[in-house]
């Protein structure tokens, strides 16, 4: 099934969300610090992570502890105030990361690293370092991963069924990165590596108006 059919498979009137499926939704955070500064500092966190976790043979337990910890983000708006607001002192910051850690049996290099973060500012980039592990992780097991943001969230069949066609285009075994943005109106966006694939409805009214203003 190409991509372009599956969007609209996606997002079809007949197509609703199933509750249960809500905790495949991966939350995405804004931050004001400029984005190349704040992927750059995460990249070095995760990359730190990673080795550490390779070394001592704990891949395994660091998938799941990214992925507890992206559900977590996504379920809980404290935490996405833990980590984007300035009005929490390192020392608070600091005391609830402890707490956190525990609390989800993080691994001692994650538990570390996220200390370390408060402690210097920057739990607010949690979310880019968490997406560059799962991409370090996936290269490591020779997969791919896929950021897919849809109008709706996407059912477990959504994602299996996306999940075969973007293994037949690119080769590889693919995991699926979701989120959600209603402002698409309808269709997909997905990005696996450096290539985007952009099948919204957002992307062709957007389109449209520039073709409206060539021609004015």
């Amino acid at each position: 099934m190409p991509l372009c059919d599956f969007a609209e498979h996606v997002n079809a009137p007949g197509s609703s969300v199933n509750p249960k499926d809500r905790g495949q939704i991966i939350g995405r955070v804004d931050v004001s610090e400029p984005a190349s500064i704040s992927s750059g500092i995460a990249a070095r966190y995760a990359q730190a992570v990673f080795e550490l976790a390779k070394d001592q043979s704990e891949l395994k337990d660091l998938e799941k502890n990214v992925n507890d910890l992206g559900e977590a983000l996504a379920a809980s708006e404290d935490l996405r105030n833990l980590v984007t607001s300035p009005v929490y002192t390192r020392d608070e910051m600091g005391s609830a990361i402890v707490e956190i850690a525990k609390k989800m049996g993080l691994l001692p290099v994650v538990a570390n690293t996220l200390g370390l973060m408060a402690t210097k500012r920057r739990l607010f980039v949690v979310p880019a370092m968490l997406t560059t592990l799962r991409a370090l992780i996936a290269e490591h097991n020779g997969e791919v991963t896929a950021e897919v943001t849809s109008a709706k969230a996407l059912t477990k069949t959504q994602q299996d069924k996306l999940v075969k066609v973007l293994k037949a285009q690119t080769g590889k075994d693919v995991k699926i990165e979701a989120a959600v943005d209603e402002t698409l109106i309808g269709g997909l966006v997905v990005k696996v590596g450096s290539k985007m694939i952009d099948t919204s409805i957002r992307s062709k009214l957007n389109s449209l108006t520039n073709v409206m203003k060539e021609v004015g």
